[in-house]
C-alpha cells in the first residue's frame, strides 16, 4: 500500500460523485496519485490509465498544462462521469549553456534521421506497460553533485533557443556511482545515442518511468530487475553535453514531468 505520502503543502482533490480523489501535485509537470473505487476504468485526454486493483492510480501532468484537467471516469456498474480539476502554473527558468558540440545544437539531415529513429526507441520504452507498481518503493536522488538543471527551464545552447529541458542535472566527476531511483525494470539501456549518449529507462509500473543520460558507463542490460539503490551507471558527458553530469528525467507514458515533484510526491520509505 502506498505509504503516507502526501505532505499539506500538496494540492487535494476531494472524492466527486465518482468517488475519484486526487491528491499530490495538481500543477504543470506534476505527478498525482489517484484513487478510485476498485474496477474502474479512467482515462485522461486520450492516455487509458491503468489502475492497481485497489483502485490507486499515478497521473503525471505536462509541462504546458492547460489550466483545467479533466478525467473520464467508468465504473465498475458501468456509470460514465467527468471530473474536471484545476492545474496550477509555474514560472519556468531561463538557461544559457555554451560550449555545446554546434552540430547536435543544428543537427544535419542524416543526423536527424538517427536521431529520429532513437526517438522511437525512447518512445517506444516509455509507453510500454508494466502492471507491477513498483514505484511503491517510493523514489530517492540517483547520484550525489550540484543541481546544474531544472526541469521546465527554456534552454538557449550556444545562443539559439531550444525546447524546454525535460530533467533534473547532477553535475559530479566522471565515474560518480549512479543509483536505482527506485525499484523497476530496465526498459531501455543504449550505448551512445547521439543526444542522450550513454542512455537507461527504468519503468517502475503504472505509466511512470525514469530515464539517466550522459553517463559515462552503462552497467545493466535490458530486462534486468533493479533494486532501489542499485549501482546501474557512472555520471558522463556522452551525447549532447558540455560538461560531466546526469541528466535525470521522468515520464508518465511520453508525458515528461518534474523528477524533483516526483522525489516530494514519492519519497522512499
Amino acid at each position: 500500500m502506498i505509504r503516507a505520502l502526501f505532505l499539506s503543502m500538496f494540492f487535494v482533490l476531494p472524492a466527486a460523485a465518482a468517488d475519484v480523489s486526487l491528491t499530490g501535485r495538481v500543477e504543470q509537470g506534476g505527478l498525482v496519485v489517484g484513487t478510485a473505487q476498485p474496477g474502474a476504468k479512467i482515462t485522461y485526454g486520450k492516455q487509458d490509465i491503468p489502475v492497481t486493483p485497489d483502485g490507486k492510480f499515478l497521473l503525471g501532468i505536462g509541462r504546458d498544462a492547460p489550466a483545467t484537467g479533466e478525467l473520464l471516469v467508468v465504473s465498475s456498474d458501468g456509470t460514465k462521469s467527468t471530473q474536471k480539476f484545476t492545474i496550477a502554473p509555474r514560472a519556468w527558468e531561463i538557461e544559457k549553456v555554451d560550449g555545446v558540440p554546434q552540430a547536435l545544437v543544428t543537427p544535419d539531415p542524416v543526423l536527424m534521421e538517427k536521431i529520429g529513429a532513437e526517438n522511437k526507441l525512447m518512445y517506444a520504452a516509455y509507453m510500454t506497460l508494466e502492471l507491477t507498481p513498483f514505484f511503491q518503493t517510493g523514489f530517492i536522488r540517483p547520484a550525489e553533485g550540484r543541481k546544474s538543471g531544472t526541469f521546465g527551464s527554456q534552454r538557449i545552447l550556444n545562443g539559439s533557443p531550444m525546447a524546454a529541458h525535460s530533467g533534473l542535472d547532477i553535475a559530479g566527476p566522471i565515474g560518480t556511482p549512479i543509483h536505482a531511483a527506485a525499484d523497476g525494470i530496465v526498459t531501455l539501456s543504449h550505448p551512445m545515442m547521439i543526444m542522450t549518449g550513454n542512455t537507461i529507462v527504468l519503468n517502475h509500473g503504472y505509466g511512470l518511468e525514469t530515464i539517466y543520460i550522459h553517463m559515462s558507463k552503462i552497467l545493466v542490460k535490458d530486462g534486468d530487475h533493479v533494486k532501489q539503490g542499485d549501482v546501474i551507471g557512472e555520471i558522463g558527458m556522452t551525447g549532447r553535453a558540455n560538461g560531466p553530469h546526469l541528466h535525470f528525467g521522468a515520464t508518465w507514458f511520453n508525458t515528461r514531468i518534474d523528477p524533483e515533484t516526483l522525489l516530494a510526491v514519492l519519497p522512499a520509505r
